[in-house]
């Protein structure tokens, strides 16, 4: 069962392509559609464990901590009818996406590996193994340092003023994208590698364009963090730049020369 889910037979009827030949366009956008079937398909799977209520329920509540950690009796609202359901639905999706990430990216990297060399195509399952580890590492960093910091900044600020009494659809919206773009963040290392590894770029052009990345770093940040505080933009742009240097660190490991 495990094995069909890495490397699914052709079905029925159907003649794969073997490793090394040449495909048209139609084949490949036809096996771009293959492989993205079995993300998606094993993404839905997963998500199906948080779909229990048990299961799902004590996720939430595990989501629910750090913002009462800062204030202990944080109890957010829904006002609408399905707000609840969708916040459950939200936090499935994610929950799914990360036991499903070895899958989703071992068919990502059988996509190109007709494009490798025999060498090459030795570092699928290190690369599997790496980035699904990268992602689970980064979920686990933003919950636990990322999370407290930017929910107490929020929570707190003008407290005095205000009670902080949030709507669930918009706290779960808030902590599962940071959550999932913490994992993304971390695949940083490996994205420089493997451009590193394929010979897209050197890792001595890669030192030389440090001040670059750092502004673009917090560029993305400012992007991709859904607040406009400089706390969290800072405590996802931090991270970038420092995983950006761990990437050239590992490029200069894969091709020294």
């Amino acid at each position: 069962m495990v094995a069909s889910l890495f490397d699914p037979d052709p079905r029925p009827g159907e003649q794969r392509e073997p490793e090394g030949a040449e495909m048209t366009l139609l084949e490949h956008l036809l096996e771009l559609r293959y492989r993205i079937t079995w993300m998606a398909a094993s993404v839905v799977v997963c998500m199906m464990v948080f779909f229990v209520p048990q299961v799902g329920f004590t996720v939430i509540g595990w989501l629910l901590a750090p913002a009462r950690q800062s204030v202990p009796d944080f109890r957010p609202q829904f006002i609408e009818p399905m707000e609840n359901i969708a916040a459950f639905f939200q936090v499935a999706l994610l929950g799914g996406l990360t036991v499903a990430m070895p899958i989703v990216v071992y068919h990502g990297m059988r996509f190109v590996t007709p494009a490798l060399t025999r060498n090459e195509k030795k570092w699928v399952f290190p690369i599997v193994f790496g980035a699904s580890a990268a992602f689970v590492g980064g979920v686990a960093f933003g919950y636990f340092f990322i999370l407290p910091f930017t929910l107490t900044f929020l929570l707190n600020f003008g407290s005095d003023i205000a009670q902080a009494d949030w709507r669930i659809g918009n706290y779960i919206d808030f902590v599962t994208r940071m959550l999932g773009i913490m994992g993304l963040v971390f695949e940083t290392p490996l994205l420089v590698m493997g451009l590193a590894k394929f010979r897209i770029v050197h890792w001595r052009q890669l030192l030389r364009w440090w001040r670059y990345a750092i502004i673009l770093a917090f560029v993305i940040a400012a992007i991709v963090t859904p607040t406009i505080d400089p706390v969290t933009q800072t405590l996802v742009g931090a991270p970038i730049c420092i995983l950006y240097f761990v990437g050239i660190g590992l490029a200069w490991m894969v091709r020294r020369n």
